[in-house]
């Protein structure tokens, strides 16, 4: 078994079609949020925590992400890149093609486009307890008839369990016996996308060939060998950016001025703009007389002096 720590493998390939057009201007990881990115947080997360190498997979937009992470001394973690071309490969596909950057036996793999604080020590210290070949990161479930879940041979907790904001505890842990779409009304647990994997279950895959982790691999696993896949579950707290609204959201959680509005810092809004619940990318401009309610301003166009809009993004 590898030492503490793993080196971390954070999914940054999707395509983020929910996200249009805002994916159209910058791969989803690197929407801002706040003064910072998604990854950015993600990368500085895994470094309070003792990550010292992450890979990041690329394939849409490549460009955007490198070009804001670099090799990601800026946020304490050495950061190597796994391309993939000319097809995404998936939840397991990437991390197989990913395996000759990443030494050692197992795997950290995070989700590149939510934000989750489950603490990566305790999930390490389970895995390594247990011998399982798959250790899932779970919370309590958010929304059961919007996601799918993980069920359990453990009683699971009740559907948005609050837990006090510095406070992740273990609320559960067991094997996870399989998957269901979010339309079940069987228990369940959310998986937020943080999971420890030992080499060998991508080692046998084929490279560069498309392969999904929960929707393939991991119920393979689960019916040859019993007991390999389990979860511990979290009392964390988990955003989702899956579509333009979660977008919104997550960053008026992040920071927020008196008036709602998330505006980075490299923005220029002049004095007399008035802006609602409006957030600004960086660079963007919005100029003298702007009148702005919920607006995700991307500077991808001028806005034109006076300009009145609301529930759109310009």
């Amino acid at each position: 078994m590898s030492a503490w720590p793993p080196a971390a493998l954070v999914l940054t390939a999707g395509l983020g079609t929910r996200l249009r057009p805002l994916t159209d201007l910058r791969a989803k990881p690197v929407m801002p949020v706040g003064d910072d990115t998604l990854v950015g947080i993600i990368l500085r997360r895994l470094a309070a925590q003792g990550i010292a190498e992450a890979v990041l997979n690329l394939h849409h937009l490549p460009h955007t992400i490198t070009r804001e992470v670099g090799d990601g001394s800026q946020y304490g973690v050495r950061v190597r890149y796994s391309w993939e071309q000319p097809v995404v490969l998936g939840s397991a596909g990437g991390p197989r093609h990913a395996l000759p950057l990443v030494d050692g036996d197992t795997l950290l793999i995070v989700n590149g486009d939510t934000l989750c604080d489950i603490p990566l020590r305790a999930l390490w210290d389970e895995h390594v307890a247990s011998g399982a070949l798959v250790t899932m990161g779970l919370m309590p479930h958010p929304a059961p008839g919007r996601y799918g879940g993980v069920t359990m041979d453990v009683p699971v907790p009740a559907p948005g369990l609050a837990t006090p904001a510095e406070a992740c505890p273990v609320l559960a842990a067991g094997v996870v016996t399989g998957f269901v779409p979010r339309t079940s009304i069987v228990p369940s647990v959310h998986f937020p996308g943080v999971q420890l994997v030992r080499r060998e279950v991508l080692a046998g895959l084929p490279d560069n060939a498309p392969a999904e982790s929960v929707g393939g691999v991991y119920p393979r696993l689960i019916a040859s060998h019993p007991g390999a896949v389990r979860g511990v579950v979290f009392g964390a707290r988990f955003d989702d950016v899956g579509t333009v609204d979660d977008y919104r959201r997550t960053c008026r959680a992040q920071a927020v001025d008196a008036r709602g509005n998330v505006i980075d810092r490299t923005a220029l809004v002049d004095p007399t703009a008035r802006l609602r619940d409006c957030i600004v990318w960086p660079g963007a401009q919005v100029p003298a007389g702007c009148a702005l309610h919920n607006v995700i301003v991307t500077g991808a166009r001028p806005l034109p002096a006076g300009a009145a809009l609301q529930d759109s993004i310009a």
